[in-house]
């Protein structure tokens, strides 16, 4: 590979190191300051942890940045992947459809490999760096060893080197990746009950889900929606976070 090239993907990739701690950073550091607004004192004497989150976090920021580098790379130097830029060049429809296939499938990866994750080998090996954060905060999204970072860092470029999708779509399915992967793991509620316990809440996961697993281990490992969990009869409902502050009205 020429000079020139190497330099080019070097400078893309970390461009998107970059854009993917600093993601992190703005992101949970919004969400934490919503909590500290929200629930007063939920954080309190969890420094430590926070720390170590940010410091796992921030290596998996660069762990995600490798790939999503060198696709972005491959979309601006015009070849080897499916996203396009004319709205044109598909279907209006596919714009919606494509952002629900790439969940699905990042979703269907995510079950399969966390639960993977909680063998008694793997958990020891890697995974347990996650499960450190007990309770979990609004820091502890990419809160991943290493290992368990590169499962999952590559799914979302691997699907646009063949899956077409819309620049714009890709970038909303990275917004709905951020959000449910911070307010997952916020420790309270911020979707209120009726959405909760009504349709919406029996088919996608928010943190009363997720919080479960939390505290279970072996159940609710689903990262967008509960019908894996709900099939594979690993869905154990809601956590009650271990305080009132369950959800707002």
């Amino acid at each position: 590979m020429p000079p020139a090239t190497l330099a080019g993907l070097a400078v893309a990739i970390a461009i998107t190191i970059c854009i993917v701690w600093l993601r992190y950073l703005v992101v949970s550091g919004f969400f934490a300051f919503c909590t500290k607004v929200q629930v007063p004192g939920l954080y309190g004497g969890l420094k430590l942890q926070i720390r170590r989150e940010i410091f796992w976090s921030s290596a998996s920021a660069a762990i995600y940045g490798l790939p999503a580098g060198a696709l972005l790379w491959l979309w601006l130097v015009g070849g080897g992947t499916s996203i396009y830029a004319p709205v044109s060049a598909f279907p209006l429809v596919w714009w919606p459809v494509s952002i629900l296939v790439y969940l699905i499938v990042h979703d269907a990866w995510f079950y399969w490999t966390h639960r993977l994750m909680h063998h008694p080998r793997i958990y020891r090996l890697c995974h347990h760096v996650h499960h450190q954060s007990h309770p979990p905060t609004a820091w502890a999204a990419m809160s991943f060893h290493p290992i368990e970072a590169l499962s999952g860092a590559f799914v979302i470029p691997a699907l646009a080197l063949f899956v077409p999708i819309h620049v714009s779509a890709l970038a909303v399915v990275m917004t709905i990746m951020t959000v449910f992967g911070v307010t997952n793991h916020l420790g309270w509620e911020i979707w209120p009950s009726r959405l909760i316990h009504g349709r919406a809440g029996s088919v996608l996961i928010t943190a009363m889900h997720h919080d479960q697993h939390h505290r279970r281990n072996h159940c609710n490992y689903g990262l967008y929606f509960r019908f894996w969990d709900q099939i594979c009869a690993t869905d154990r409902g809601f956590s009650d976070f271990g305080h009132s502050r369950t959800c707002r009205k």
